[in-house]
């Protein structure tokens, strides 16, 4: 290589250089969101070409809009102001301690929060997040305490004929206690992954605060793929990079139920488990709720625990399945081998409620006991970070 082409190649990396440099370093010192010693929040954005800006996101409003899900609450969108020098801002009122999400749209294009840089996907859908501490929200902060660890695990489903991945907690001093713990087996809803319950369910930092302050045993939490014809969430398996959707095949047509067993013996066999009833839980959210509903009567000798977050009950009307045969007898034989707890958790405006009502009635007339435990909303993330958070102390007494 000759003295100029050194040169030239030595000017490039400059360039490169001073551009990354730029990228990192440029632009305006923008405090979005900035939260306020009353708790309101002031979200800023600098967009000085823009003829309208709004924030949305559940710390600002919600709306109902109709699926083909049902009916959900939405969030809304508020006009943001414009101020001096192009910033667009707006400041909600006081507001209550939760782990809150938003957006911005810009003339019509929703895009991220530039000042942000937390964020998390919920199916196909990314926002930015922020927390307002205090009360039952201190569970989802990172506090000072012994944390335990997340691993992604890939595990042999036979059942399926494929390898899964798995998120799985384990709590502080796992590694070198050498005792054995019991397990919560932790389902995700439609759209779900096994990254669900850990990014938007907060479950290691309400686990890692729970055990700290001596409400919660010390437990190990398995997150499963409910979707059987994935091998895992998207972006992280041999299908590369999707565009996640809600509607995927085998979701609630038996094929989860029946393969349940593979991911218990994978557990058990790689992680020092209380190997029996008494120490194994299964709790879900919608159709989290309707698997572990199903698993749990289906092998009635492998769960003491069972919770269902505003879960659905009843398969679709077209599914076939040997899986949703017999419920009435199913129940009659899991209830009879009395399990220690059967935790049943609904928002007040949830589109499930009623079928919630219906199972508690079967389950009324069966004389079958349950605890019933009601939340204003609906189907939403709050709610089930909040039930988590009452369901994990109950556990293994």
């Amino acid at each position: 290589m000759n003295k100029k082409l050194i040169l030239t190649f030595l000017s490039s990396l400059l360039c490169l250089a001073t551009f990354a440099q730029q990228a990192l370093w440029g632009g305006d010192n923008i405090i979005s969101p900035e939260i306020n010693p009353d708790k309101s929040v002031t979200f800023r954005l600098k967009a000085p070409k823009a003829v309208t800006v709004q924030i949305t996101g559940d710390c600002v409003s919600t709306q109902k809009m109709d699926t083909p899900y049902g009916v959900f609450d939405v969030p809304g969108a508020v006009d943001m102001v414009e101020k001096e020098g192009g910033i667009w801002e707006y400041t909600t009122g006081p507001l209550a301690p939760e782990l809150y999400s938003y957006s911005f749209i810009v003339d019509g294009l929703k895009m991220m929060d530039p000042n942000n840089v937390y964020m998390i996907r919920d199916v196909a859908s990314v926002t930015n997040v922020f927390i307002i501490e205090g009360g039952r929200a201190d569970l989802y902060k990172v506090n000072d305490v012994p944390h335990g660890t997340v691993a992604r695990r890939w595990y042999d489903s036979p059942t399926l004929s494929k390898t899964r991945r798995v998120t799985i907690y384990t709590p502080p001093g796992y590694e070198t206690s050498g005792k054995s713990y019991p397990v919560l087996y932790l389902l995700h809803g439609m759209g779900g992954d096994e990254e669900a319950w850990i990014a938007l369910g907060r479950t290691s930092q309400i686990l890692d605060n729970l055990i700290a302050q001596g409400k919660a045993k010390p437990m190990i939490i398995v997150m499963t793929n409910g979707n059987v014809d994935q091998e895992a969430a998207p972006g992280e398996s041999s299908e590369g990079f999707y565009k996640p959707s809600m509607q995927l095949p085998r979701t609630m047509e038996g094929s989860m139920e029946k393969s349940f067993p593979d991911v218990i013996r994978f557990i058990d066999s790689n992680y020092r488990t209380v190997k029996k009833k008494s120490g194994r839980a299964i709790a879900g959210l919608s159709m989290g709720g309707f698997h572990s509903l199903h698993i749990s009567k289906e092998y009635p000798d492998m769960f003491d625990y069972v919770g269902l977050f505003s879960a659905a009950i009843v398969p679709n009307e077209n599914v076939q399945s040997p899986i949703y045969d017999n419920l009435d007898e199913k129940l009659r034989v899991q209830f009879s081998k009395k399990p220690k707890l059967y935790w049943i958790a609904m928002g007040k405006t949830d589109f499930l409620y009623q079928s919630c009502v219906d199972f508690r009635q079967k389950l009324d007339a069966g004389g079958y006991d349950y605890i019933y435990y009601e939340t204003e909303e609906g189907h939403i993330w709050k709610n089930w970070r909040i039930y988590l958070s009452e369901f994990v102390p109950m556990l293994f007494k």
